[in-house]
């Protein structure tokens, strides 16, 4: 073989290696959002608002809630649902400029049933939600790889969408009630039941289980009709067994803050802060600990009306997000409709938690 043919020979492989790396980084084949990797959470921002620590009424309650996201990133948040580990050559020098655009439109259902004999002198309550819906996903931009002194420049375009079922999250709360005080604990977590595949860019579960437990505070004045609201909690994700990534544990932080106009109407500002504690594990090294984070804040406006002799309840938050890190960020909005038993009369507004996932 001579000298010629053989540079010939290393060029043409020098030339398929980089053209895989590019091609295999920029989606021939979709991979996946990979947890918290891909800035995707079990925790969803914004679950509790105003009256989250008030004690329910006792018996049934139901809450049908729409909610909107629009979100974009870009960079290693993009990247980060490309980019699997492995996929290329560490001799590759890889330089990725992506933006990443995803909406969901989503209908959760939360049965929930509230006891009347107390637990630990406070009121238990038990429910469910699950949820359906659509989700979708668009991936641009352009991958620069170069490999010795070759250099392959890629642009290319990944649009994915679903409609499906998603995960069951279970949740168990216990409230107690002093005067204009009331304090809450609650456990809840997710059942990773929902549409989910390591190879779609867009999906409706998450494809790991969680554990989430917290505490919260609401300060109510039925005489001022003056409210305020927080709820704390710490999520520790399971293994994902199909991409054998784990997300590092996180903390979230709800708040609402509400005044009654009426015994009918309220409205009033919510918010939510987001901070992942500790480095995911299984993540590509170009990604590092890769901690999300994400802030938001936004209005409120909520009007009870009676349903027969039962309680119907509306509320409209938005949120508008900022500050995120290694997360996607945008703006949602909640639209949730609830009935349950009516409250006392001499009440101004209903002793249960407004908002709920």
């Amino acid at each position: 073989m001579t000298r010629d043919t053989s540079k010939r020979k290393s060029r043409r492989w020098l030339i398929r290696s980089s053209l895989s790396a590019t091609m295999a980084l920029l989606g021939c084949v979709p991979e996946a959002a990979y947890a918290d990797e891909g800035g995707v959470s079990y925790w969803l921002p914004g679950r509790f608002g105003s009256l989250a620590a008030v004690p329910g009424v006792p018996g049934w309650s139901m809450a049908a809630v729409y909610y909107h996201t629009s979100v974009s990133a870009s960079g290693a948040t993009a990247a980060s649902r490309e980019i699997q580990i492995g996929r290329f050559p560490a001799t590759v020098n890889t330089s990725l400029n992506l933006h990443l655009n995803a909406q969901g439109d989503l209908v959760l259902l939360n049965p929930t049933y509230t006891f009347a004999t107390p637990v630990l002198g406070g009121q238990l309550a038990i429910g469910v939600t699950g949820l359906f819906g659509r989700s979708s996903a668009d991936l641009s931009g352009t991958l620069t790889a170069a490999l010795g002194p070759l250099v392959i420049t890629r642009t290319g375009t990944i649009a994915d969408s679903i409609t499906s079922v998603g995960d069951l999250y279970p949740q168990a709360t216990l409230k107690w009630n002093a005067g204009v005080h009331n304090f809450m604990t609650y456990v809840t977590g997710d059942i990773p039941v929902g549409a989910y595949s390591p190879t779609r860019l867009a999906n409706l579960g998450i494809g790991h289980a969680a554990i989430d437990g917290g505490g919260g505070y609401t300060y109510f004045n039925p005489q001022t009709g003056l409210e305020f609201s927080a709820v704390a909690g710490l999520t520790y994700n399971f293994k994902n067994n199909d991409t054998q990534y784990q997300n590092g544990i996180d903390f979230h932080f709800d708040w609402g803050m509400s005044q009654f106009l009426s015994k009918q109407v309220f409205v009033g500002f919510v918010g939510y802060g987001y901070q992942q504690l500790t480095d995911d594990s299984g993540a590509h090294p170009i990604l590092g600990g890769f901690r999300s984070r994400v802030f938001g804040i936004g209005p409120q406006l909520g009007y009870l009306f009676p349903v027969g002799d039962m309680q119907g309840y509306l509320n409209l938050k938005a949120y508008g997000e900022f500050a995120a890190e290694n997360r996607p960020a945008g703006w949602n909005t909640w639209l949730t409709f609830s009935i349950s038993p009516m409250a006392p009369a001499s009440t101004v507004a209903p002793t249960r938690r407004i908002v709920t996932k």
